[in-house]
């Protein structure tokens, strides 16, 4: 499996539960890069990030296809699982480097296009046509290709190919599902959970809440997460005389809490995979006002499990913000259609890895 994820040794509970039940159907490997810990893994070749600043991942990049070809040649594996086109591409370069011939399987999680646009420094913007061309070239000459819900799906049936699989990536549910669903709070409160960068559409956010907030005065909005956008909401802070709270960053084990203590989940991206957080919030029973891009609306039904609004659009997101901080029946109705939608993607880790190692048989056979 490589990716450019970022792994900490040891691992998480969660993340132990996902490679544990991997390995008990297939001989797994990873290559990615190094989070931190000081925990060791034969399972896991993890890379240290140069201390190149901005174009360490450029660096990433490079140095992929080489690292690629090393470990094909030590671990000779029957298949490979890339996460993301651009690494596939360079995945495909590195097999042909080593001589190899492990099937390769590009892992589409969502819009190939977004990185090199909506992440990060606009340095990366520089990079965009590149990175298309590479994934259009891996979702054509990868071995096969799999998606996690219609919407990656639809990108990759535009490029001429039929998904090979179709299923979501392990979401461990368990600390969201412990306990029954807590009641909306007395204060209505709009909560943010995710990184603070443009694809996340966090100046959006900020210019919603600028037009709603004073339309329901007693309402608050808490943004978790940080990011090159973050000084965007530090003005918001400033100005928002209490009403508005940041967090950094808050525990994994608190992010059930975060959601019970809110009465709406805000999402309003310009893209989006699936949404691992709509679905967390759906396991608390709270109702989602998403932007309807990406995999937003695989997961959120319009009117029934949240309300979706156009992207980059700040008056239809203040509007739908107004609509759920002012009307608790309308966030108690679609909080308990969340709750009962969010059954289909309660998976186990068994069930994720014998996905996995139908799709590998399946490839490796053909």
């Amino acid at each position: 499996m490589v990716g450019r994820s970022r792994y900490t040794l040891p691992l998480s509970e969660s993340l132990s539960r996902k490679f544990d039940a991997l390995g008990r159907d297939l001989d797994v490997h990873v290559l990615g890069t190094a989070g931190g810990g000081h925990g060791a893994d034969a399972r896991f070749r993890l890379f240290r990030p140069l201390p190149l600043g901005k174009l360490e991942g450029a660096a990433f990049y490079a140095l992929l296809p080489f690292r690629v070809a090393r470990e094909l040649r030590a671990f000779r594996p029957d298949a490979v699982l890339v996460q993301g086109g651009q690494e596939t591409s360079l995945v495909l370069l590195g097999r042909a480097l080593a001589r190899s011939r492990a099937k390769v399987v590009l892992d589409v999680h969502g819009d190939w296009r977004a990185p090199t646009r909506l992440y990060g420094s606009p340095l990366r913007r520089v990079f965009g046509p590149l990175g298309d061309a590479l994934a259009r070239v891996a979702v054509r000459r990868a071995d096969a290709v799999r998606t996690i819900s219609a919407y990656t799906s639809g990108l990759v049936r535009a490029e001429g190919v039929e998904p090979a699989a179709v299923f979501p990536a392990f979401m461990d549910l368990e600390p969201f599902l412990e306990s029954e669903p807590a009641l909306l709070p007395e204060r209505p409160v709009a909560l943010f959970i995710g990184v603070l960068e443009r694809y996340k559409a966090v100046d959006v956010l900020v210019e919603a809440w600028q037009r709603a907030g004073p339309r329901v005065p007693d309402a608050e909005l808490r943004i978790i997460g940080r990011g090159t956008m973050g000084a965007v909401v530090e003005r918001l802070v400033a100005e928002s005389a209490g009403r508005v709270t940041w967090t950094a960053s808050v525990p994994g084990d608190a992010i059930a809490g975060a959601l019970d203590a809110a009465t709406v989940l805000v999402l309003p991206s310009r893209s989006e995979g699936l949404g691992r957080v709509v679905v967390e919030a759906f396991c608390r029973g709270r109702g989602v006002l998403g932007s309807r891009v990406g995999g937003i609306p695989d997961l959120v039904t319009d009117g029934e499990t949240g309300i979706l609004v156009s992207p980059d659009d700040p008056e239809a997101l203040a509007d739908a913000l107004v609509r759920f901080l002012a009307d608790p029946s309308l966030a108690q109705r679609t909080g308990a259609a969340a709750r009962r939608a969010v059954e289909p993607w309660l998976a186990t880790p068994e069930d994720y890895a014998q996905a996995v190692r139908e799709l590998v048989e399946r490839v490796v056979a053909s």
